[in-house]
């Protein structure tokens, strides 16, 4: 994905571009902020600085930004001819403005442009609004996973995979 211009139109006032390494804390942030919703199933934080460094070892965060600063991330791997994406995250003051979907729209693209033929995700059962959200950009459901062992939860949960085909 190339840098997006430093003008952006008036219907669309985010700039989109690639995550570099001096925008991992301001990830952090956004990330736990966003993920704040987890908070009832799952302990602590959902990402810290070194694991996002550890992301951008494999893949890339897409971000967007407007006047007031970072404002929306997604995390994007790929894989063969898959690509896999994550930490969709939005700050929580401009969540439900369709940030979020545009965001997913830059994954997509980003992956299009990559030449995969299918995005893979995986979402923690316990939010639960997260199937139909996904299933309305056309994800369905592939599977399921057992939750990663080393992240404490407050209840059961597991990963629910979906999947979309892009050609």
């Amino acid at each position: 994905m190339k840098d997006a211009t430093k003008s952006a139109p008036r219907d669309n006032p985010f700039i989109f571009r690639e995550a570099s390494l001096a925008d991992a804390d301001p990830l952090v942030r956004l990330i736990n902020a966003a993920f704040r919703v987890e908070l009832p199933f799952i302990e602590g934080d959902r990402i810290d600085a070194e694991g996002v460094r550890s992301y951008m070892a494999k893949g890339k965060f897409l971000i967007a930004e407007d006047a007031a600063g970072l404002t929306g991330c997604v995390y994007v791997e790929i894989r063969g001819n898959r690509g896999y994406l994550g930490l969709l995250g939005v700050d929580p003051p401009r969540q439900g403005t369709g940030l979020g979907r545009k965001l997913m729209d830059a994954a997509e693209h980003y992956f299009r442009d990559a030449g995969c033929n299918s995005i893979d995700l995986r979402i923690v059962s316990a939010r639960t609004p997260l199937p139909a959200f996904y299933g309305h950009l056309g994800y369905l459901q592939a599977g399921t996973a057992p939750f990663a062992p080393d992240v404490p939860v407050k209840v059961p949960c597991h990963y629910i995979l979906m999947s979309k085909s892009i050609r």
